[in-house]
């Protein structure tokens, strides 16, 4: 044998099947027994002597070997007892104690013996020895007080139990000794038992037993008393009250039981109003629950804002930064103001609502964001805003909202960074009290302290708001000597000029700003000094404007808004239109020139052919094509889409790989006219001879697919239809 299992040449069911409960049986039936030594019988007295001898003399040999195993003296003694040699069973166990007297195996089962053979006498005294010698055993207290009740001798249970509480027993002891004299309808003892517990143990746990069992036995002023003296007891201290939730939420749910409804709520806002919010979760449940159920809408309301005041103070205790946290806390505050306020409240419960809101934004406003990084700022700022909101608008308390503004103004750290909202909204809140002068003061202060372009814009809508121009012209210079690269700056300047009808001022604005180098997106500014010059109808200048800005850039937006500009109609101008025309009066249009508007279209084409930029070239193309198709002739637009480019296939090696590779390329027909006529005639030709084929009917699946446009072709494939088109015509 190799080791291997032996290879199954039949894999089929055998003939007689064997089941699991049959291979069982066989097991079972097949086992050996097991050895078992032969039964004695005694035939007569002197037999059982020398039987009993050689026990004896076995046991003591093995307890002389073993003196100190508790479990041999146990068999040698039970086995004299079940011989009924009493006397030796007693001597055994004794000597066993004398060994180890503190074993309380071996008490239980020499009290077992004695109760076994019904020497009730003798097991009494063991208890009492056993008790004496090991008091703070419980098992052999309640044996002991068992086997007394189990006699019908009340009296000395009772007696054991006393025994038993002088060494202060723990809570079980004390309730079995209360549970033994309800049994036995000795209520007043029971109670008498639960004060001296209550003296040894004062616990809230033991009180709340106390009370119900005195509201049980229907003894409503003793349960009164009694909770009343538990919470004397605890008196007024906070870790005290804390500690006594228990009796507190006890108390009040037994008057609640009592329909005493009114004794419930003060005792829970009694415990509420002491305990810290973030401790009293349990209570405030309790609390919530009763007023769900017996209480009115205002105190339900009060009671959902306790609670939720205990959630914002415990996530505040993880974390005292997470001002969104706060923003909840301080809105459920003045929600809860308003609604005191719209329910007729005191003028002492108003003012405490507005201490609590006062309080919750006070201590929310201290979290002060740690480094100088004004991303941690952000949110924090924003709780100065509310509280300055707050005091503004719900107290009416304007120097302390002034107060408010300016110490977070005084906190930030200005020559890092600012915040423009909150210098804006201190100055809006000056002339909303009639100050201008002070809101002038903190707006010039911020601008002179940390310029910014919020701030001046905030300013300058202040101003103009105002319709102090002349204050708007000179914010603007400053503005403009702050940043001279912004564009929407130079454009609004301009538009305040303009809707002042300084036209003048106007174009020197213009003028200045776009001589101005280093300029952000300068082609707003163009586009809108344009399109002042548009309304004003003054085509020429507008037309020298559009000249000098395709000498600086020369982009094919430009020359398409040149094109465009040269075609569509523009207002007269203005010297013509107050002579002509009310100013209600829509002004008369005059027409634009096509030819003009063509002659820049062609200019613009060489420009960007002599620069080499195709994509660019096509982009003119369409909008040329679109513009003749509404301004020209057919002609006219077979002209533009003969100038449209062809897509063709070209190859190249590539720089990385080495490898051949085909790529799309626009082939314009100048281009390809100029450079190379003779290839240009027959891509012309295979164009057309493509295009005739189309026209057949014949399945564009006979043609080889092109390959996805990139980059370099816009609208290839009708480019090339359209050259194919107006070749084949030509």
């Amino acid at each position: 044998m190799d080791g291997r299992a032996p290879r199954i040449k039949n894999r089929a069911p055998a003939a007689i099947q064997i089941t699991a409960e049959q291979l069982l049986r066989e097991a079972q039936e097949r086992q050996e027994s097991a050895f078992r030594a032969p039964k004695q019988r005694v035939e007569d007295f002197e037999e059982l002597h020398e039987y009993r001898g050689r026990k004896r003399k076995e046991f003591e040999e093995r307890i002389r070997r073993t003196r100190g195993s508790i479990k041999e003296w146990l068999q040698y003694a039970n086995w004299e007892a079940s011989q009924n040699e009493f006397a030796r069973s007693r001597s055994v166990y004794e000597r066993a104690l004398d060994v180890d007297p503190r074993s309380i195996q071996l008490w239980l089962s020499y009290t077992e013996m004695e109760l076994k053979n019904r020497n009730v006498q003798h097991a009494r005294n063991l208890f009492d020895r056993a008790v004496t010698l090991l008091p703070r055993v419980d098992q052999l207290w309640y044996k002991y007080v068992y086997l007394e009740e189990l006699l019908q001798n009340v009296p000395g249970a009772r007696q054991v139990f006393e025994r038993w509480m002088k060494w202060e027993p723990d809570d079980k002891a004390w309730q079995a000794y209360i549970k033994m004299e309800e049994r036995y309808g000795e209520l007043d003892r029971a109670s008498a038992i639960y004060e001296r517990w209550i003296a040894v143990r004062p616990e809230p746990r033991v009180w709340v037993k106390w009370g119900k069992f005195e509201e049980e036995r229907q003894r409503l002023d003793k349960a009164r008393e009694v909770f009343q003296t538990a919470l004397d007891f605890y008196g007024d201290d906070e870790e005290q009250v804390e500690k006594a939730q228990a009796v507190f939420s006890a108390f009040a749910k037994m008057e609640t039981r009592l329909k005493e409804y009114e004794r419930a709520r003060v005792i829970y806002k009694f415990a509420l109003a002491r305990i810290p919010r973030s401790k009293s979760a349990g209570l405030y449940a309790s609390y919530t629950r009763f007023e769900k159920q017996h209480g009115t809408r205002t105190t339900l309301e009060s009671t959902v804002l306790g609670k939720r005041r205990i959630q914002y103070e415990e996530e505040l205790s993880h974390d005292g930064r997470n001002y969104d946290v706060w923003f909840d806390y301080a809105r459920l505050e003045e929600g809860a103001f308003r609604d005191l306020r719209g329910e007729g409240a005191t003028t002492e419960e108003e003012e405490g609502a507005i201490g609590r809101v006062r309080e919750v934004y006070e201590r929310a406003v201290a979290q002060v964001p740690p480094g100088g990084e004004k991303r941690h700022w952000r949110r924090y700022i924003y709780l100065w805003l509310d509280y300055a909101l707050f005091e503004e608008i719900e107290t009416k308390d304007y120097s302390r909202t002034r107060q408010i503004y300016q110490t977070a103004i005084s906190l930030v750290p200005h020559k890092a960074f600012t915040f423009a909202k909150l210098w804006i909204m201190f100055a809006k809140f000056e002339i909303r009290r009639l100050d201008l002068p002070a809101a002038r003061k903190i707006m010039g202060t911020a601008i002179g302290m940390c310029p910014k372009e919020k701030l001046f814009k905030g300013y300058i809508e202040l101003e103009t708001d105002l319709r102090e121009f002349d204050r708007v012209r000179k914010l603007y210079e400053k503005y403009l000597e702050f940043d001279p690269a912004n564009s929407s700056a130079w454009i609004k300047y301009a538009e305040i000029e303009s809707q002042l009808e300084d036209f003048a001022r106007t174009r020197a604005i213009f003028e200045l700003g776009i001589s101005q180098s280093p300029l952000s997106m300068p082609e707003l500014l163009w586009k809108a000094y344009i399109d002042f010059e548009t309304e004003e109808g003054e085509r020429e200048t507008a037309r020298s404007l559009y000249e000098r800005l395709i000498s600086l850039s020369g982009h094919v937006k430009v020359w398409i808004s040149y094109a465009l500009f040269e075609a569509e109609s523009i207002p007269v101008p203005r010297a013509m239109r107050e002579e002509e025309e009310d100013e209600d009066a829509e002004p008369k249009m005059v027409p634009g020139d096509p030819d003009r508007a063509r002659q820049v279209f062609d200019r613009a084409y060489k420009e960007l052919k002599s620069k080499g930029l195709k994509d660019e070239r096509v982009a003119l193309l369409e909008v040329w094509k679109t513009f003749e198709e509404t301004h020209g002739t057919a002609d006219d637009v077979t002209k533009v889409s003969s100038m449209m480019p062809i897509v063709t296939k070209k190859r190249h090696v590539d720089q990385e790989t080495g490898q051949m590779v085909e790529d799309w390329e626009l082939v314009f027909a100048d281009d390809e006219r100029d450079n190379n006529p003779t290839s240009f005639k027959f891509l012309q030709m295979a164009h057309a001879w493509k295009s005739n084929q189309s026209k057949g009917g014949k399945s564009d699946s006979s043609t080889a697919p092109a390959p996805a446009p990139t980059k370099n072709n816009h609208k290839e494939d009708n480019a090339s239809s359209d050259i194919g088109s107006s070749d084949e015509e030509n």
